[in-house]
Parts: structure tokens; C-alpha cells; sequence
């Protein structure tokens, strides 16, 4: 047999079968958009620890009570907290700009996305007052101060729950707490530190622990 004709029939073979795994190759590939748009989607994990709300919540129970209800005076009460208020506390300690040697360890192991979840289970629960027995001069004191530097933002005596209820929380945590906004320890909004200033400008006679008692008993006298 004639070499040239044996090479030019196996070359024709060759092309042959390189034009045959080229068709599948493109029948392999125009099939693939189809495969995957019929596949359905995963959904993404809301949480990478996909811990539920319970679990979260539970974390926190050891000091705000079942479902955020506190049962100890040092403790605040987080049931019913608006969750842009929850959210934006917990940021504060995230960031040292909230001062608390607890808090400010605890909130930095949360993510952002947890934070929110914790947020949403809290503001499902109602917040309940802690009934208490109010000295009276203090609290006509503090009735006057909050009237005049605190109800713009803190409504209805305190009892409103979009920037952190203030009536009914425990009064001993009132007072510090209070006492460390007018001492500088924590950063107060803009708002927040002109009525500080302004409040203790116009009280120059009582000192900032005076004045912080006497809104912690006007807070603690109403339900």
C-alpha cells in the first residue's frame, strides 16, 4: 500500500475524531447554563454559628433575667427595647464609645447579624416596670429635671421605649448610670450633652451625684 496514502487516512481519522470531541464539548457546554439555572439556589446561612434566637438569648439571661425581665438592681431591664435602640447600644460597646466592664467584653464577641437576631427577640417581649418604693422630695426633684432636660427625647415620663425606657428600671442602676453620663464617662450624643450641660449649668449648688439621684427616684417612682 502507498505510504502517502496510509498517512493521509490515518490523518483523516485523526481530524475526525478531534472534530467529534469538539461537538461534545460544545454540546457539554451550552448544556451547562441550563443545568444550573434549574438547580435551586441554596439559601445563605443567616448566621454562620446558626445559633436560634433561644440560644443567643440565653447567653444573656444570667443578668437580664428570663426574656430580658431583670431581677437585680445593678441590671437593666431589656424586654421591649426598640431594636435600632438595642442595636445601637450594643455597637457602642462593640466600639468602647459606651463604657462597661462587662458589656463592652461581651459585645465583642458578637457579630453584627447576631446582634440584630438578639435585637428582633427582645423587642417581641414586653417591658415591665419594676415597682419601688420612691423617696418623695427626690422624685418631685427629678420629675422637674426630666421635664426640663430630659422629656424631649425620653417621652411620656420615661416610659417610652424608643430611646431605652427610663421609668420603672431599677433605681440603683439608674443612678450610676446617670452619674457616669454627667461625669463624662460615657460619649452622649449631641443632643444628649447639651441638656447635661445645660442642666448642670443651671444647678451649679448640687453635684452631679444629686442630681443623678434625684432622676433615679423620679424614674424609679413611675410604673
Amino acid at each position: 500500500m502507498n505510504i502517502r496514502l496510509i498517512t493521509a487516512s490515518a490523518l483523516a481519522v485523526v481530524l475526525a475524531a478531534g472534530c467529534a470531541s469538539e461537538q461534545k464539548m460544545e454540546k457539554a457546554e451550552s448544556a451547562a447554563p441550563a443545568a444550573k439555572a434549574a438547580a435551586p439556589a441554596k439559601a445563605k446561612p443567616k448566621l454562620m454559628t446558626g445559633a436560634s434566637d433561644s440560644m443567643l438569648a440565653s447567653t444573656c439571661a444570667g443578668c437580664h433575667g428570663t426574656v430580658g425581665q431583670s431581677s437585680g438592681p445593678a441590671i437593666p431591664t431589656i424586654a421591649g427595647l426598640e431594636t435600632d435602640y438595642f442595636i445601637e447600644v450594643m455597637e457602642a460597646y462593640k466600639s468602647d464609645e459606651r463604657v462597661n466592664t462587662i458589656m463592652g467584653r461581651i459585645a465583642k464577641g458578637y457579630s453584627d447579624e447576631e446582634i440584630e437576631q438578639m435585637a428582633d427577640h427582645y423587642a417581641k417581649h414586653p417591658f415591665q416596670g419594676v415597682i419601688q418604693t420612691s423617696v418623695g422630695p427626690k422624685a418631685r426633684r427629678g420629675r422637674e429635671l426630666h421635664a426640663n432636660y430630659c422629656e424631649k427625647c425620653h417621652e411620656d415620663g420615661g416610659t417610652s421605649v424608643e430611646d431605652g425606657p427610663l421609668a420603672g428600671q431599677w433605681m440603683p442602676y439608674l443612678h450610676w448610670t446617670i452619674a457616669d453620663y454627667l461625669d463624662g464617662h460615657n460619649n452622649p450624643e449631641k443632643k444628649m450633652k447639651k441638656a447635661i450641660d445645660k442642666m448642670m449649668a443651671e444647678h451649679p449648688a448640687r453635684s452631679r451625684a444629686q442630681l443623678a439621684e434625684d432622676l433615679a427616684n423620679y424614674y424609679g417612682s413611675q410604673r
